[in-house]
């Protein structure tokens, strides 16, 4: 009797689990044509794939190599 109250609970489970993996996904082959169209989020991007903080960090690289003017402490 305890093995199949254990056995239904883990099918429930592996139920829950597999309708919340299988969502609808409008971009995918198997689109719904009752389906509402979701709201996109922007991409999140990296820190290196911004082009003006790889500018800055080229320029501060640059001044970094740079020799310091004569007159002043390092």
């Amino acid at each position: 009797m305890l093995f199949l109250i254990a056995f239904v609970g883990a099918l429930v489970v592996a139920l829950v689990l597999w309708k919340a993996m299988n969502t609808v996904r409008l971009e995918g082959p198997g689109q719904s044509p009752n389906a509402t169209p979701r709201q996109t989020r922007p991409r999140v991007h990296g820190p290196d794939d911004d082009p003006e903080f790889l500018r800055r960090l080229n320029e501060k690289l640059h001044r970094r190599d740079e020799p310091p003017p004569p007159g002043t402490k390092p």
